[in-house]
């Protein structure tokens, strides 16, 4: 086959295009005395359109995104130069910020020097013309990371006259429930928000777990059920005690719940063939992170409406995208929960960034054997100013912890009326001691902030049809020529181990 020069040409062009267009150039921010990375810095490639380094300082931009810049890309963190790179150097693997002093008092002028109350005050006056609540489309990132960890499982095996359900199952539910788990999503989106609705595009997606785990549990759910039907006769009925309670449970409605749910099971198995769980958990994130900003009614982080249970102290100025804002310290002086920062813009008083972490535990609550904490609530959320002069979330990195325990004595007994002798048939008893932590962080990089009529919000129908791709190991070539936020370095070695 004779191949001539120009058709050749041309085959290596549309090699080298499709290679552009599939690749991704990854850097890693750092500070330029001491070499360490800058988490979190915005890497600017058009007015409303750009990306943030991850916790580590890297970030990644496809090559088909820096094609369609003309100019140069900007970085910038606050404390930091504002530094510009051209497009035409090409992006090396480490750029280097150089340290900025903040500057105090006396660099802005002010027709009135305001303390940092009269700031507060303005700052809520002003939310009704700050926030905006116009239809928008904004392109995202999403990341979650969950972190469980079980700090004790003791089932206290004390008694069983099924000769099945003894001490060496009760003590191999025991040891089959892992220790610790992980389990992280990424999900690439784009959201359309107005203020009394939410529908999310899913573009791309994946998840990382051990699927192992979820088969242990399974398997002993079966087993038990298994045991539960053989050995438990159907015109029986349950006493569940626990401490000072008991209740009286009829063996034969149980038997049929179950059949119930195993058919309500396998409809929602048909059901989950064509409609994913994946747009809905979408959109319950949001919810949940959105109704947490600092000037929602029902935040825990109560700024707004209880801002006088808080000390408010003027830490000095700064700069956050070239506009200067006030720099905002806050700490409880009443029952207020937390601690933290506000920047604030000096021209219209709007949040441009808030930093905050709980003092103590948000929810404490203990009754008869059972507890449970809020152990964990802190985050950083920066907000971007739009076309049309209201403010927007751009940036969260949102982490809240929790602590379970479970505490009390379990007696299941089988009794039988309708039998000769005594009623008591079968009994199992069991003295729990289960506590358990669990982390959940979430992180959200807005790329895009589009506005959009409430028409463009009507006319878009959601897919949820799209589903998650599972990875037993993290795969970086998943999201070759998508831009995200750079995984840090224990999402990279994230591996589910083999034969265990």
């Amino acid at each position: 086959m004779n191949i001539r020069r120009s058709d050749l040409v041309v085959l290596l062009l549309l090699l080298t295009s499709f290679s552009l267009v599939s690749q991704n150039l990854n850097s890693k921010v750092v500070n330029a005395k001491t070499s360490e990375g800058v988490p979190y810095a915005t890497i600017q490639l058009g007015e409303h359109k750009g990306t943030i380094t991850n916790d580590e300082g890297r970030f990644s931009l496809t090559l088909e995104e820096l094609e369609a810049m003309q100019d140069s890309i900007y970085i910038s963190s606050m404390g930091y130069e504002k530094t510009a790179i051209h497009i035409g150097q090409g992006l090396d693997s480490v750029l280097y910020l150089k340290p900025k002093p903040i500057e105090l008092s006396g660099v802005y002028l002010f027709n009135k020097e305001l303390d940092a109350e009269e700031i507060i005050e303005k700052m809520i006056s002003q939310l009704p013309q700050n926030i905006n609540h116009d239809p928008i489309r904004q392109r995202y990132f999403l990341r979650q990371s969950i972190f469980g960890n079980i700090n004790k499982v003791d089932f206290g095996f004390e008694k069983s006259s099924i000769e099945e359900l003894d001490k060496e199952l009760i003590d191999s539910i025991a040891r089959a429930i892992p220790l610790n788990s992980y389990h992280y999503s990424e999900t690439l989106g784009d959201f359309y928000k107005t203020d009394k609705a939410y529908k999310v595009a899913v573009l791309k997606a994946a998840e990382l777990y051990d699927k192992k785990d979820i088969g242990s549990f399974e398997d002993l759910g079966k087993r038990m059920e298994t045991m539960f039907k053989q050995n438990v006769k159907p015109d029986s009925y349950l006493k569940i005690k626990s401490g000072i309670f008991s209740q009286k449970v009829q063996v034969d409605s149980i038997l049929s719940d179950l059949e119930e749910e195993e058919a309500r099971e396998l409809e929602n198995e048909i059901k989950n063939d064509t409609i994913s769980g994946l747009v809905d958990s979408q959109k319950h994130i949001f919810d949940e992170l959105l109704n947490e900003l600092y000037y929602q009614e029902d935040t825990k982080l109560n700024l707004v409406d209880k801002y006088r249970k808080y000390e408010f102290k003027i830490d000095g100025y700064a700069e956050i995208d070239d506009a200067g804002v006030y720099v905002i310290d806050f700490t409880p002086k009443r029952s207020a929960d937390f601690k933290g920062k506000l920047y604030i813009n000096i021209e219209d008083f709007a949040v441009m960034r808030i930093d905050f972490v709980n003092l103590k535990n948000l929810r404490n609550f203990r009754l008869l054997g059972i507890f449970y904490r809020e152990t964990l609530y802190k985050g950083s959320m920066r907000f971007t100013k739009l076309e049309n002069g209201k403010y927007d979330l751009k940036f969260a990195d949102f982490s809240f912890g929790r602590w379970f325990r479970f505490d009390r004595p379990l007696d299941v007994i089988e009794k039988n009326k309708h039998v000769k002798g005594r009623r008591k048939q079968n009994e199992l008893r069991l003295n729990i001691d289960f506590r358990m932590t669990n982390t959940n962080k979430w992180e959200l990089v807005v790329f895009e902030n589009n506005l959009i009529d409430q028409q463009g919000f009507d006319d878009y129908k959601e897919d949820k049809s799209v589903k998650a791709t599972y990875m037993a190991r993290y795969n970086p070539e998943f999201w070759q020529g998508y831009s995200i936020m750079e995984p840090n370095a224990a999402l990279k070695e994230f591996v589910v181990a083999e034969g265990e």
